[in-house]
């Protein structure tokens, strides 16, 4: 497996995103079925507020502030290719107003309203797994909407970048989850790593992984737009 490093792989990303973007043209855009106006991504940190999501096996790290610190590498990466982002998180808190019954349901209605208001070409839900039956399991997982050709193209394009980082041999998987089912617009979930394994665990808690989880996530979905 070939490893850059991460200035220099991303350097090389963007210089693809603005070839795509500006050198192919409307022909390009057209081809593949996206508006001409702009590009627009959004970001959706999973979890946040009273609901962390699981917790590391050792360090016993939320995945809330795990999956938050990708998006905003993320959102950095698209936003100097010249994409539009919109994140749905954009802090520790949840997206449910006040902490009564029903804020999970709160949250996930306000995430789908954000999504709809955007016009996305692209929906990336960020995540981290937890497998406790089998702590071997590790590497980035991709899940996609069943039936969603454009779906599943993006996880694809997705999942072969974070095979590449992981040096996991992992197929994208159809997912009943609201996150997928809640648009129309291509959407993928994103399970960067397994916090019950302890590799996975160790690596996410640096800034570097999760970098390169975040550049690894990025190409992939050029790979789906181009």
């Amino acid at each position: 497996m070939l490893v850059f490093k991460r200035s220099a792989a991303a350097a090389l990303a963007v210089a693809l995103a603005a070839i795509f973007l500006f050198s192919f043209g409307l022909a390009g855009i057209a081809a593949a079925s996206v508006p001409a106006e702009a590009f627009t991504v959004v970001l959706d940190a999973g979890h946040g507020g009273l609901d962390p999501g699981v917790v590391g096996g050792t360090s016993k790290v939320k995945e809330s502030e795990i999956n938050l610190k990708i998006v905003r590498e993320l959102e950095k990466l698209f936003a100097d290719a010249g994409f539009r982002v919109v994140l749905t998180r954009k802090n520790e808190g949840g997206l449910y107003g006040l902490p009564t019954s029903g804020y999970k349901r709160r949250d996930m209605q306000k995430r789908r309203e954000i999504i709809e208001e955007a016009r996305p070409n692209a929906v990336i839900s960020v995540h981290q797994n937890n497998f406790l039956s089998d702590r071997s399991r590790r590497g980035g997982q991709v899940f996609f909407k069943p039936n969603d050709a454009s779906g599943e193209a993006l996880a694809a394009g997705i999942q072969a970048r974070l095979n590449g980082l992981s040096g996991q041999e992992l197929s994208p998987l159809r997912g009943d989850y609201f996150m997928l089912n809640c648009t129309e617009y291509p959407s993928v979930i994103v399970e960067c790593g397994f916090l019950s394994n302890a590799e996975d665990e160790k690596l996410l808690l640096t800034e570097e992984y999760r970098k390169e989880v975040a550049l690894a996530v990025f190409q992939g979905v050029l790979a789906f737009f181009a």
